[in-house]
């Protein structure tokens, strides 16, 4: 897996890969919010049939992430572990901790998911 940001994401890219969004991250110096999408181009054959679906069910998941729909985002890891060859099961993981923390930390309105990069090298 590669992961990549917004400008590196084309529609020739798109149609060789299945590429798939990760995080949303605001950089302060540069003023600006930039997005990791990650590059997958060793999908087991045996997913090949549910591919579609299971595209469905990530994008989903972050949709519902944003909005802080948490008992949709726990459904839904529960079944994209293990999907993608493994690959982004290190991601599923790292957001199924922040679910458990922002659960318990009461996140106003006005969070949107975006994750704030004060060091560039973090």
């Amino acid at each position: 897996m590669n992961i990549v940001f917004d400008l590196s994401v084309t529609d020739e890219l798109r149609s060789r890969y299945t590429v798939l969004q990760l995080d949303t991250f605001y950089f302060p110096h540069a003023g600006k919010n930039c997005t990791a999408f990650c590059i997958l181009d060793n999908i087991p054959i045996s997913e090949m049939t549910s591919m579609d679906k299971t595209i469905e069910l990530h994008n989903n998941l972050l949709k519902n992430y944003k909005i802080q729909n948490w008992k949709f985002c726990e459904d839904a890891l529960e079944h994209l572990q293990g999907k993608w060859n493994n690959e982004l099961d290190t991601f599923y993981q790292d957001l199924k901790s922040r679910i458990a923390e922002h659960k318990v930390s009461n996140l106003d309105s006005e969070w949107t998911g975006i994750i704030t990069k004060t060091n560039i090298n973090a």
